[in-house]
This record gives structure tokens, sequence and C-alpha cells, in this order.
């Protein structure tokens, strides 16, 4: 039951956001009594923090697997992308606004442990691409890791952007082509270039 209910708030707060969805709501969408949740969790805070944690090693280790499989730095990042959306649902409540407004260190700790994931992954495959001949050999590896991270966080801030201009998957998609151009040498363009047409198609 522990699992169901964890499964559910999840979804829930995906779809609505983190402020908007209360114990009654989780207790009626899954037809059971706030007792049974108070249960297995304190607290809505306690649901909320175990959720989001959840959620991100469910991605890390997805990431994981996408990395172990060896393609291409480019290809790589595109299929990390899509692993997230999948995830993520499209994020359409902007639920990282509304956990870091309302769940502050809940957001804080999700934040440090990202960092330190992507920090990892991003430092490899900038190292692999640059091995490769497809990103530029003069990068500073530690700025493109920070400024990448940077604004991967930025773009869920819907007050930058809001969800009445930008839908999640096409700000993933322009920020990735804004970065990877950025990066990447003339062997590394046609590769990206590719990847963009199929992905139009």
């Amino acid at each position: 039951m522990r699992e169901k209910i964890l499964h559910t708030a999840t979804d829930l707060f995906l779809n609505l956001g983190f402020k908007s969805v209360t114990m009654d709501d989780l207790a009626n969408e899954m037809g059971i009594s706030k007792k049974t949740i108070y249960s297995h969790f304190e607290n809505k805070t306690k649901l909320v923090q175990e959720s989001t944690m959840n959620l991100f090693m469910s991605i890390s280790n997805g990431i994981d697997e996408i990395c172990a499989l060896g393609k291409n730095p480019i290809e790589e990042i595109y299929e990390i992308k899509r692993l997230v959306m999948v995830h993520l649902k499209n994020e359409a409540s902007s639920p990282e606004f509304q956990l870091q407004k309302y769940y502050p260190t809940v957001h804080h700790n999700l934040r440090k442990r990202q960092f330190e994931v992507m920090q990892d992954c991003v430092k490899d495959n900038v190292k692999r691409g640059i091995e490769m001949g497809i990103y530029r050999e003069n990068l500073n590896i530690e700025f493109v890791v920070r400024i990448y991270f940077s604004g991967v966080t930025s773009i869920k801030d819907s007050r930058l952007f809001p969800n009445t201009m930008f839908t999640v998957r096409n700000l993933m998609d322009h920020y990735l082509e804004y970065h990877l151009r950025g990066i990447v040498t003339p062997k590394g363009r046609k590769i990206l270039n590719n990847i963009i047409n199929s992905n139009q198609e």
C-alpha cells in the first residue's frame, strides 16, 4: 500500500502541483481513508519529500542505464531528455516552482542531489565528446557542467518561461540545441542537425 500511495501522490503532484494536492484529494483519488495514508506517512511534507526523492532515484537510475549504452554524447543527451520527459509528464502545473515556494528544504536537498548526479554525467559526456572530436577541445569542462545545470533548472521557472508561452517539451528542445551549438565542432554539428531534423519528421 505504501508504494501505491507514493506512486499516486507523485502523479498528482506532477499533474496538479505540490501545494494544490491535499491529503483529502489523495485519499479520494485512491478510495482510501486519510488515516491509511497517515499510517505510512506522518504528514504531507514527509510524503512530498519521499515522492520527490523516489522520482529522482527513478530518473537517476534511468540516466545510469542510458550512459552505460555507450552512445555518442550528443545522442546520449537527447535520450536522457526523453527519459526525463516521460517521468515528469510535461510538468503542466509547474511543480518545481511550488516545491521551491512551499517546501524549500525539500527543494534545496533535491537540487543538491540533482547537481551531484548531473555533474558526473555531464562531465563524462563532455570529456567523451572532446575525445571523439564532436565537442570543441578548448572547453572549460567545469564551466560547461555548471552552465548546463543552471540552464536546465532555470527553464523550469514558470515566472521566466510561462507555460502559456512555452511547452516544457519545446523549452527542453530549444535549450538542448542552444547548449549543444555552443560546444560542438563541425563534425558534431552534423550529428546534431541529423537529430534535430529526425525529431521534426
